[in-house]
Order: structure tokens, then sequence, then C-alpha cells
């Protein structure tokens, strides 16, 4: 209790249980003033002041009592009770009134149910001491602590399974692979119950563990992953320190035994065989080997090499390195004529070495890997493979430019033929011999229009075209002296009256489409015409240029405002050739400086430009004009279709083009055909000059009643119409002969009469007569041409007959 408190004490006691091997004991408490005593007792009393009573920290209480009393924990009391029941006792805190229950008249505590320590250690509790009939608190609230015994009733336990280890393989002996931890549940502060030892009960002929730390180690040096890479141990925790009696418990612990480099790779076989023709390109694979290797992971990594000469010649080898596999490919064309079987030795060795076994061996391994060449149809090969010729551009047509050869690689040695890829040669300029291989010219040559020709030419066996092989050609042509120099441009230079002799008027430069292969030369000579010539000189410079001077003083450009003066450029050849030149010269008016003023031809110089104002004029001047003739042009085209219009009323040498094209003699659709017969009867028109007969009946004031006729006249017996039939069939055969006549029906008009002829007239506005005499079956023998014209007159004809019968 607390020190501060005065004229009253707790007396508590406590009696213990028996407690395994130990039995039963009393705690005693300490008074805190002089002397020592229970309560009653004399030597108290005899005081005459009572002072505080017992002081006690803790009750103990036994875990999982299985009595079936109520277990006994102690007692509170208070010096001022003096038995008669008046002071109540109470508590109050953890488990109060539900596990631990308290005589309200004696203050003796009880635990009601069976506890235990691994839940909960100790409950704190509050005691009061009451007067029963006031309920008034005697004494201040005191705080106490129950705690619970322990007994060893909980066995060691690992909380951190399972448990999964490593060790490298070959480990020497006492490698540590993990540790173990196992915890006991029983208070560590009483007794042995939480003391746990280890212990290995099953793998100990590999592996150890230490009794106190729980480390596991390795028992033997020998550890080989490849025989057994895994192991599972079992270990054991012993609470009581192992005694007899003491509880345990175990788990089991998988150990992986880990790889080390200690194998080396080694080949399945000793000799592997591929084939591959030889045809194959550069870089196709031969085939694959791959060396075995007891090791995993990267210890299994392998590098692979060619160790022969020969083989690192033709072939290369590299590591897949996803299925470390050694890949052989061709590193350079294979021939079978040349050989026919290659040998390879192939070597495979670990990547990754570990020096602590260099002791048991090589870490690498050899094979011998034979390649077949298989023999297959190849085209031919140029030989030499030059693909530069040359030839002069003066060269004649079929002249040889040069030969190509190309044999047949293949045993059989098949003979070759040689063409041209016409298309790199479309102009057909070179030819090639299609057995001997001789490109010779097909057409002339001109370097200065194409100096270089690339062709393609192609070699294929005789008697199988399909195998063909494609050589590229250049062909340069070779330059001669074929084009003559020229002037740069046609020189044209003025001079002022009056010049100075020996002023320079103008230097020429000249051009040559060759190129010399020692550079050009070009001499200037004035033409044998100009030798008389007093006006100008000309100087050759000596660096392809030549420079023209006068030579007299003054000019008048009235006598002479222009000269021609020839200029005769040769070249260096060979062979040299020349040309003739014309420098024109104009002569000019110049003010005191010299400047050109000008000429009488042309105005070099303008002195002064024109003002905006003159500008203008000129420009509305150009605008008057243009509308002018614009105006002309119109009312020509209005009095023109005036003309025209009053041509038109002229019938008589009116001609009207239909340029509408039908369907022919059977289209009987597209027209009405009734308007072909609703031709004009003249002959019925009353009050016509001339020819027209005395009325004999018929409408005459009625202009539709014109239209019901086909033109008829009067036919006399003994007139002779074969001059006119004639005449139509020679016209006939001429149109049916003529190609460029169109094919459909058409409406010639021949402005023939014959000869003294007793008709006056073929019109049918004169006829006499209204019916019509005349037979015109004729019609129907003169052709196709006519059978639709000739039914028209027919059918006319016959309804003329039905109505005068």
């Amino acid at each position: 209790m607390a020190k501060g408190l005065q004229g009253f004490s707790w007396t508590m006691l406590l009696l213990f249980c028996a407690i395994q091997e130990l039995g039963a004991w009393a705690m005693h408490t300490a008074v805190e003033g002089p002397g020592l005593g229970q309560p009653g007792d004399p030597a108290l009393l005899a005081s005459g002041r009572v002072k505080r009573g017992w002081v006690w920290n803790q009750f103990f209480v036994v875990e999982e009592y299985t009595g079936t009393e109520p277990l006994y924990v102690g007692k509170i009391h208070s010096d001022s009770d003096e038995g008669d029941g008046s002071i109540k006792y109470t508590i109050s805190g953890e488990g109060a009134g539900t596990i631990f229950l308290i005589d309200e008249i004696t203050g003796d505590i009880h635990a009601t149910e069976r506890l235990d320590r691994e839940q909960k250690t100790f409950y704190t509790l509050r005691a009061q001491a009451r007067d029963r009939q006031t309920d008034q608190l005697l004494e201040p609230e005191s705080e106490f602590i129950i705690k619970v015994q322990d007994i060893n009733d909980s066995e060691p336990r690992f909380l951190e399974g399972p448990y999964i280890g490593s060790v490298a393989e070959l480990s020497p002996i006492g490698t540590s692979v993990m540790q173990v931890m196992a915890s006991d549940a029983d208070d560590p502060t009483y007794g042995s119950s939480a003391r746990v030892v280890y212990s290995v009960l099953e793998g100990e002929q590999h592996f150890t563990v230490d009794s106190k730390t729980g480390v596991i180690r390795t028992a033997v040096a020998d550890l080989d992953r490849e025989t057994q890479d895994r192991y599972e141990v079992v270990i054991r925790a012993t609470d009581m320190a192992g005694q007899l009696g003491g509880l345990s418990g175990s788990t089991t612990v998988t150990i992986v035994v880990t790889d080390v480099n200690d194998n080396p790779p080694r080949f399945p076989q000793k000799m592997y065989q591929f084939s591959i023709v030889e045809t194959a390109p550069v870089g196709t694979a031969v085939g694959r080997v791959k060396a075995e290797d007891s090791d995993v992971g990267e210890n299994t990594d392998m590098t692979y090499q060619v160790k022969d000469e020969e083989g690192v010649e033709m072939f290369k080898v590299t590591t897949d390195s996803n299925t470390q596999e050694a890949v052989i490919t061709v590193q350079k064309p294979l021939d079978y004529e040349s050989k026919k079987v290659h040998t390879v030795v192939v070597e495979a060795l670990n990547k990754f070495v570990d020096p602590r076994f260099v002791d048991l061996g090589t870490f690498r391994d050899q094979t011998i890997v034979r390649v077949s060449v298989l023999d297959v149809d190849e085209p031919p090969e140029f030989r030499p493979p030059s693909n530069l010729m040359e030839v002069q551009e003066d060269a004649h047509v079929g002249s040889v430019v040069g030969v190509v050869t190309a044999l047949d690689p293949d045993t059989a040695n098949h003979p070759v033929r040689y063409a041209i890829d016409r298309s790199t040669d479309a102009e057909r300029i070179f030819d090639i011999d299609a057995n001997t291989g001789a490109i010779v010219t097909g057409k002339v040559l001109d370097r200065e229009t194409a100096g270089w020709h690339n062709i393609t030419v192609l070699a294929m066996e005789a008697d199988n075209h399909s195998q063909v092989s494609r050589a590229s050609l250049r062909i340069r042509i070779l330059d001669v002296n074929d084009n003559p120099p020229e002037l740069a441009t046609p020189y044209e230079a003025a001079v002022c009256e009056d010049a100075k002799p020996g002023q320079l008027i103008q230097t020429i430069s000249v051009v040559d489409r060759d190129e010399p292969q020692s550079g050009h030369r070009f001499y200037f000579t004035l033409a044998p015409e100009a030798t008389n010539n007093h006006h100008f000189s000309l100087l050759d410079i000596k660096d392809n240029t030549a420079a023209v001077h006068t030579q007299r003083m003054g000019f008048n450009r009235q006598e002479q405002d222009v000269y021609l003066l020839p200029i005769l450029v040769v070249d260096s050849g060979p062979p040299a050739l020349s040309s003739t030149g014309t420098l024109t010269i104009r002569i000019c008016g110049c003010d005191s400086n010299g400047a050109i003023q000008s000429c009488n031809s042309t105005a070099y110089v303008v002195s002064a430009t024109l003002s905006p104002g003159a500008l203008i004029a000129l420009l509305v001047c150009i605008l008057i004009l243009v509308v002018l003739v614009l105006l002309i042009l119109t009312l020509k085209r209005h009095h023109k279709s005036h003309l025209t219009s009053e041509d038109d009323e002229d019938m008589r040498d009116n001609v009207i083009k239909y340029n509408d094209e039908g369907g022919g003699e059977q289209d009987t659709e597209a027209y009405d055909m009734s308007a072909l017969r609703s031709l004009y009867d003249f002959s019925e028109i009353k009050g016509g000059d001339g020819g027209g007969g005395p009325g004999e009946g018929g409408p005459s004031g009625n202009p539709a009643s014109e239209l019901h006729a086909l033109p008829q006249w009067v036919q006399s017996p003994d007139l002779d119409f074969s001059v006119f039939r004639d005449y139509i069939c020679k016209k006939v055969e001429q149109a049916d002969e003529d190609l460029s006549v169109p094919p459909y029906d058409s409406f010639q008009t021949y402005a023939f009469e014959g000869l003294d002829s007793p008709v006056p007239s073929l019109s049918s506005i004169n006829t006499w007569s209204s019916g019509s005499e005349q037979d015109f079956s004729y019609l129907g023998a003169w052709g196709p041409r006519f059978r639709q014209l000739a039914a028209l007159y027919a059918g006319r004809r016959g309804e003329e007959d039905s109505e005068e019968s």
C-alpha cells in the first residue's frame, strides 16, 4: 500500500499450493513499523495504537489447475476488522466477479476457472473495505496483482517454417547451411520449462545442428549435386534443457545442393556428318552440334570454336545462347569440283571456369564434323571478271569492242551461249556473238551523244537456258576529233564612229564538243575572204581566245553602218578541223566619253527613260487600236451573215448538207418515211411562167396542195434517155469504187443534160401533166444504194394507178 496512508493498514495472507517438486511454501511480508507479527498479536495491542498492517506485493496462482473445488488464491484483511462481520470486502478489475471471487466477510479470494499463463500472465485488481451499514470506505482502495504461476505445459514450436536452405556442392565439412529457431511459450524466467536444445532426427549422415543455436552445418565434404540435389533433414527441439520429461517439437528442413562448375562439357559423339549443296550462299547453316554438361545454369554456358586451319577458312562456328548449340555456317563459297568433303574440328569449352576445380581436369572437349559438298548444275562463270571495255567513236559498224568469256564450272563442262540483256541496250547499239562472246558495234557511235554505255551480258548453258549468269559491262567511247571548233556565241560588237586605231572591240572564244586527252588548242585567223580587210585586225592571244581591234581612224555610219568580219578557227587535231564564224560589228554614235548613244539598227543605250505620262499615252493608243480591230471584225462578220441569208433565198444553187448518219435502208423507225413521199408537185401551181400546161383541175390557191406529187414531166415516146442512164451508171460505178465514200445513202446532184436535148428542161416545175407516165423500174437495177429510192417511186406509181382506175 502507499506510504501516505495513516490510521489503517491491510493484512494480507497468501497460501501457496505445492508446485511440482518444490512443494508448498509461504511468502511473508515486511511491516513498516518496528517489529513483526500478525493481527491480534498482544505486542501490537499493548502499544495502544495500531500501525499499518501487512503490505503485499502480489498473489500467486498455479496455472492449469484441474481440481474440482475453486482454487484458494489468498486473503485480504483489515486491522479494523474485529470479526463481527461489520466490514464488507470487495474487489474490482481484471477477472473480478468471473474468474476471481471474494468472500465479503472473510476476504478469502478463490479462482473459479482454469488459468493459462501462456494466454495471460497476471491480473491486476483493486481491493476495498467498506462499512456494511453505511457502505463507506474504511480504508482507501488498494491495488494488487495476481500472477499466474507457470508449469511446463507448452512444447517448443518452429514458427518460421517451412525451412529451405542451400549449400554449394563439394563444400567443406562444417559449412553453415542455415539456422532454425524454436519458440517455447512457457515462462523463461522460472525453471527450465523454456530452455530448448536442438538435435537431428533424420539426415544426420550429411548434416549436423548446434544444440544451442540451431545452426545447421554440413557433416561431409563430398556433397554432389549431380548425385543428389536435395536433402530433407528433420530437426527436433526439446525443452527442460533436454532432460527426461521435457516436451519437444520438430520441423523438416529442405536443403538444396547448388551447382558449381565441376563438370567439363562432353560431346555425345566423336564425329558428326552433314551435307550441303555447293551453291549455298555464305552464311548458310550447315548443321548444329551440342556438347553435354552435367552442370546447370551459367555453369553450362559454352563457347565453340574451330580448331583446324581448313575449317577456319571455309566455315564459321557460333554459339546459340538459347540452346547452347554450336551452329556451323558457310564462310566461303563451296565448290564441289574443287573439294567434295571438308573436315572441321569443333571444340567446346565452358565460358565460366571455377579455379577451385581446375585440378579435376580440362574443361573442354573436341569433336570432328565432316561436311559433304553436293554437286548441282551451276550457271556459267565469267572469267576473268573484267567489266570495262573501250572503243573509238569512229569505229565502223561491226567492229569488235572486246570478248567476254564464261565457262561451265560443272564437271560436264557444257558449251556456253552469250546474249545481251536488251533492257540495258534497247537501241541495239551493241551485238554479241552467241558462240564466241565477241561484242561488236551495232550502230555508229558518237561520244558527244553518249560517252558511256552500261550493258548486261548473259551467259547460259547451250542445252539449259535456265542456268543463266549475268555480268555488267561498262563500255567507254574514246574521243576522236570529229567536231570542228565553233564560236562560243554569235558575237556582235559595237564601235564608235570616232574610234581610234588599235582599239579593242571584242574578245573571241570558241567551243569544241571534242575532248582530246592533251586538251584543246585553237588557232585564230581572218578568213581568206577578209584578207583585203583594212578596217579591223585579229590577234591570237594563244590562250584559246582572240582579240579584234580597229585598224583605221574613224568610221561613218552614213557610208556603212554594219561590218561582217569572218574569222577562221582551227583546232589542234588530229586531224585538224576548222570552221568560220562571223563577227557582226555595228557603227554607232557615241558621246564625248565614248558611251554608245544609238546605232542605226539597234539602240544599245537609252539615254533617258520614258516618263509616266508617255507610257500612259502609249497604252491608250494601243487600246484604241485593239477596239478598232474588234469593231472591224464584228462588222465584217455581220455583213457576211447578211449576205449568207440572202443567198439562202436563192434555191437554184442551194446545197444543203446533212451530217446525220441514219440506220441504212432497213431503218424505217428513226425517220418518218412519209415525208419522203410528200414531195413538191410544181406542175399544179397556178400562174407559173412557161412550161405549165393549162389548168387541168386541181387547187391553185392552197400551198398545202403543192405537196402531193413526185416531180413529173411529159415523156415523148421518141425521146432517148440512154445518154443520161449511161452517165448516171458511170457515176454510180465510181461511187461504189471510191473507198472514201461514207457507207450510207446520199443524194448526188449532176448538172448534165446531154447534147441536143429535145426537152427544154428536166425540172419538175415545167411538167405538162399531173400524171407521171415514166417507168422507174430500172432504178432497182442500180444496186443497193438506190433500192430504197426505187421502192418509193414504185409505191407512188401504184397509188396513182389505183386512183386513175
